[in-house]
Order: C-alpha cells, then sequence, then structure tokens
C-alpha cells in the first residue's frame, strides 16, 4: 500500500511540473515587458510669441565699380613705357602709358618759334598787351602821316596868302592823303598780324597738349582693371590702352519685384550675401532708383552704395540681397533652437499632455535667435527646445524648464 501512495504522489508532481514552469514564464515575461517601457524623454520647452518683425524684399544683383573708365591716347605713338600692371592702385593723373614725344616736342617747337617771329614783327613783349600804333611798321606810318599833314598844313596857309601856286598845293594835298592811307593800312596790316598771331598761339597750344598727351594718364584714383599696350606698341588716337576702376565705394545693382516698386526709396538700408564669402554679410544703402520698370522684366533697378575700403569685394560678383521695408507687422516667433530642418522640410515639436506633436512648418524671417513661422504653429502654443533631435511624433516627454 505504501508503494501505491508513493506511486500517486508521484504522478501528480509530474503533471504539475509543466503548470508551474509556465506560471514563471508568464511571470517573468510580464515583468520584462513591464522593465522594457521607454522613458520621457526631458525636454525643455519655449512659448511661440507674437510680435512685430521687420520684412525684407529679397533681390538678386551684381556688383560694379563705382567708376570705370576705358582710358584711351589722345594721339598716336609708340609706346616707351607701361610703369603699371593689372592691380596695380593709382591716384588721379598717374601716368599709365608713355608715347614717345620726339615728334610733337619739335612740332611744339616750330609752332613756338612762328609764334615769337610774330611777336617780335609786331613788338609785343611777354605780358604786355597789344597796342596798334606800338607796332614799329605803323609807328612810321604814322610819323610820315603826320609830317604830311604838317606840310599840307603849311602850304594851304601860305596859298591864302598867294605865295605858292594852286599846284603846289595839290601836290601837298595828295601826299598828305596818301600818307594817311598808308597809315590805315599799316593799322590793318598789324592787325593781321595780330590775328595770324593768335593762330600762332593756338597751334602752341594744341602742340604742348599734344605733347602732354603722350603720357596717358588715370582720371581719377583706383586700381588698374587691364592694361592693354605694351613697349614697342604702336597705338591710334583713340585706342584703349587701359581700364581703370574704382572699387572703394562699390555699387550693387539689384532687380525688385513690381509688386515692392512702392516700399522701396533713397536711403533704405541694404544687406547682402557673395558667395566668395559665405556666411559674411555686407551692408549699403540705396542711393539710386531708376525712374521706370523694365518692361521686359517688370522689375525695377536700383543702386546700393557699398564701403569697400579693404577691397574684399570684387567688381562682378552675384550678390543676394535683402531691402528693409519701412513697416513692421506682427509674426510668430519661436527660439531657432526649436526647428529642425531635414532635406528642406522644418518642423516643430509641441508639448501637449506629455507628449510631443510633430508640425511640420513653414519658416519666415530671422530676428535674432528666433525664428518667424508663418504657417503650422499658433502663438501660446509650447514647443520643445532640447533634445528636439530625439523626438518623434507621440513621443513621451518630460518639461524640464
Amino acid at each position: 500500500m505504501n508503494r501505491g501512495i508513493v506511486q500517486s504522489l508521484l504522478a501528480a508532481l509530474l503533471l504539475a511540473a509543466p503548470l508551474a514552469s509556465g506560471a514563471c514564464s508568464s511571470g517573468d515575461a510580464s515583468g520584462k515587458d513591464q522593465s522594457s517601457a521607454p522613458a520621457a524623454i526631458a525636454v525643455a520647452t519655449a512659448a511661440a510669441v507674437e510680435q512685430p518683425v521687420a520684412r525684407f524684399i529679397r533681390a538678386t544683383g551684381t556688383l560694379m565699380a563705382e567708376e570705370q573708365a576705358d582710358v584711351a591716347a589722345e594721339t598716336a605713338g609708340r609706346v616707351v613705357s607701361a610703369p603699371v600692371e593689372r592691380g596695380t592702385p593709382v591716384s588721379p593723373g598717374a601716368e599709365l602709358v608713355r608715347l614717345s614725344a620726339t615728334e610733337t616736342d619739335a612740332q611744339l617747337k616750330e609752332a613756338e618759334a612762328n609764334a615769337a617771329q610774330i611777336e617780335a614783327r609786331l613788338g609785343i613783349t611777354p605780358g604786355t598787351p597789344f597796342d596798334i600804333n606800338a607796332v614799329p611798321e605803323v609807328q612810321n606810318a604814322k610819323s610820315a602821316f603826320e609830317l604830311a599833314q604838317s606840310e599840307f598844313a603849311r602850304i594851304k596857309s601860305l596859298l591864302d596868302q598867294r605865295v605858292v601856286s594852286q599846284s603846289e598845293y595839290d601836290q601837298r594835298r595828295t601826299q598828305s592823303e596818301a600818307a594817311r592811307q598808308q597809315y590805315e593800312s599799316a593799322k590793318n596790316g598789324a592787325a593781321q598780324q595780330y590775328q595770324a598771331l593768335q593762330a600762332a598761339q593756338a597751334r602752341v597750344s594744341l602742340a604742348r597738349k599734344a605733347l602732354a598727351d603722350t603720357a596717358v594718364r588715370a582720371p581719377f584714383a583706383g586700381v588698374v582693371a587691364e592694361r592693354l599696350a605694351s613697349v614697342g606698341d604702336y597705338v591710334t588716337k583713340g585706342m584703349k590702352v587701359a581700364t581703370v576702376v574704382r572699387v572703394n565705394p562699390l555699387r550693387v545693382r539689384l532687380t525688385i519685384p513690381e509688386q515692392f516698386v512702392s516700399v522701396v526709396a533713397v536711403g533704405q538700408p541694404v544687406t547682402f550675401e557673395v558667395d566668395a564669402y559665405a556666411g559674411r554679410q555686407f551692408e549699403g544703402r540705396v542711393k539710386y532708383v531708376s525712374p521706370a520698370l523694365q518692361a521686359d522684366q517688370r522689375a525695377l533697378t536700383v543702386e546700393a552704395m557699398v564701403p569697400n575700403a579693404n577691397a574684399v569685394l570684387k567688381p562682378g560678383l552675384f550678390a543676394t540681397a535683402r531691402i528693409e521695408q519701412p513697416a513692421r507687422t506682427p509674426g510668430v516667433l519661436v527660439p531657432a533652437a526649436a526647428v529642425l530642418t531635414t532635406s528642406g522640410t522644418s518642423r516643430v515639436y509641441v508639448v501637449t499632455g506629455g507628449r510631443a506633436e510633430e508640425r511640420i512648418v513653414t519658416i519666415g524671417e530671422r530676428v535674432g535667435d528666433l525664428l518667424e513661422i508663418t504657417k503650422g504653429l499658433k502663438a501660446g502654443e509650447h514647443v520643445a527646445t532640447k533634445n528636439v533631435g530625439q523626438l518623434a511624433d507621440g513621443t513621451k516627454v518630460e518639461s524640464r524648464n
């Protein structure tokens, strides 16, 4: 009988073992599920606020030299000197190219000799005005005329006294008239010679200019952008020999869309960037506004002046600019840290009820450390600003401001 009891107990134990094992497994799984539940992510939050935001007109354009001159030779000749190169800074009147002056110097000397010859003939000394009666030929003719007049007056009085004959009187009268005509002719000749002197002096001036033009000079202070003539080249009158540009300040020429024409005015601040200096902003002010739109583009051309004392900006660079509008309008702002942008899509996470709600948003203006949200968020909603990269839609969060 004892043996039967033992066998019954063993059978009961074998049946209970699987049940106990299943119960233990079930308890272990429940504990495991409870331990693997995700913990809340700690975040900091900030409220979206509404405040006036400065608005900007976005435009593109090109940097241009404030002044640019294609300097040409004003006389023909062979280049004997070219002291400048591309990039050489020059002052007003600095020599860019010098031409041979042998021929022009000889022409000047010839013109000066001709003028001096006429001056000597007219008795003109440097610094004294022209006096027709001081001309030697005129003085001689005047003396002869006065003598003939005196003789004629004497003969006339003698004729009244019946001392001389009528024929002698007529002879003296004719001599007096001839002397008068010679005097007038001498004065006319002197006047013509004076006109010839003025023409000779004009030729002297032209010859001096031609001599001065053998040195081609910079019209203003700037930088040599290009030199087109070298020593030994023969240049003709009007041929371009160099290009000089003024790069401080520079002009940035911008194209403004038609809808913004009414808000653009002289004096408005302009900020812009160029690809050559990524992330660096440059500033200027609108100085010129075109009086008419470009018919083919329906756009307005404006020019802003940009200081360039260090010459870091170069003419020809492409610029992306912003022009601040006079009026400010309300906008919803959040900290820039709250905005996560991936592949051109911006999103924020609104914290509500202990969970993060993903919102796809549209970005507007940047105001310091804040970004404007133009679509997808309302003022007063709280957004996560810390551990934003760890969040997803529906993630449990814990606010720790």
